[in-house]
Parts: structure tokens; sequence; C-alpha cells
């Protein structure tokens, strides 16, 4: 009543405001940074920091989390002559389980036979229209589709450059490594105990 709640308002934004300078004449006299490095992100981030909270960005990005979500990306094999092996086989699971149904796929054939190849000719995802719900990775019976960390795609051009390619979605098996390192130490893990597995099996069958 009568501007108090104003000038309360105004104390915060003053409090904030000259605290922001104190902390930055006691971190270089104390000799750390608080802008543009990891330390001084987290800093700011925290619960009982004082002055400036916010992040400078695009100068500055927070660290996102593992398990975030963006848009899907598809993972390839890295072969000894540097040649790319999907491990997509264009079963199209993860176009049936898309919610906004953004995912179109075209599965290979063979030119001679025109029997279908287990692997895709195109696959497009209309990131426009993905809603990150990552269920298209969660239902992938062969791990070729992860979810990625990179969230700047903004661009000026709606027709083109929004609709992801498979040249443009794929990234290889060290990317997915790199983002997401836990999941793809357990998922290895997994994937190297089903080969022990058969390997076991296949002995017991050949023993007399």
């Amino acid at each position: 009543m009568n501007g108090v709640g104003i000038l309360r308002g105004l104390v915060v934004t003053c409090t904030h405001f000259f605290d922001t300078y104190l902390e930055d004449i006691r971190a270089r006299l104390s000799g750390k940074k608080r802008y543009f490095n990891a330390e001084g992100i987290a800093g700011r981030t925290r619960s009982d920091t004082r002055g400036i909270f916010t992040i400078q960005y695009p100068e500055e990005k927070m660290p996102v989390p593992e398990e975030f979500r963006y848009i899907p990306f598809l993972i390839y094999e890295e072969g000894e002559n540097g040649q790319e092996e999907q491990r997509c086989t264009s079963c199209g699971i993860c176009a049936k389980v898309c919610p906004p149904q953004c995912i179109w796929i075209v599965r290979t054939s063979d030119p001679v036979t025109g029997r279908p190849i287990p692997a895709p000719a195109q696959f497009y995802i209309d990131v426009d229209i993905c809603m990150n719900c990552g269920l298209c990775a969660e239902f992938c019976p062969f791990d070729a589709i992860k979810m990625d960390h990179d969230y700047e795609i903004a661009s000026y051009d709606r027709s083109k450059a929004h609709i992801f390619d498979i040249k443009k979605l794929s990234r290889p098996v060290s990317y997915y490594a790199g983002i997401r390192p836990t999941n793809y130490a357990r998922e290895e893990a997994a994937r190297q105990a089903e080969k022990e597995a058969k390997a076991a099996r296949k002995a017991g069958a050949a023993a007399p």
C-alpha cells in the first residue's frame, strides 16, 4: 500500500546490484574468476550465492546433465577403414511409437531381388514437431537412436533446415560415449555379457 511493495522490490534489486560488485572484488582479490568458466558458473548457481546469479548466455552455458534429452540422433559404428556402419535396421519401431509422428523412414531394397535390406535408405526427423520425449530411443531394440544434448538448432529456414536427414542425424559411437558415459558403459557391458552367453551356448551345443 502507498508504494511500500515497490520500495521493497527496489531494495532487493539494489542489494543484488551492489552485492554483485562486492563479490567481484572479493573474487579478484582471491584470484578466482566468477565468469566464463565452469567454477564461476557453479558458484553462481548455489543457493547461498550473493549478487548476480544469472548465466551470461550465449557466452556462458549451463552444463547439461547426462540424462538431458533433445533431438534424437542415429548411432553408427566406425569401421576399420573409416566407413560408417549404421546400427539402424529401419525396423520402423521408432516411427510407430513416436507420439507426434515426426519420423519418416525408407528401407533399403536390394536392386536385383527387390527384397528389403535391414538398413535405412532415408531417415528424416522434423525437429520442429519432435517433442523430445525420448520414446524412440527407449523402444529401439538395437540402441541405434539416442537423444542428443545439442539444443542450439535455431535457424531462419523452416522448410529445409529443420528437416534432419540421415546425414545430419548420424553420430559415431564415440560421440554417444562422450555425452552419455554412464549409459554407454551399461549398454556395452550388457552387450558383452550377451556375446559371452551366446559363445557359451555354442560351446555347450558343440560339446559331445
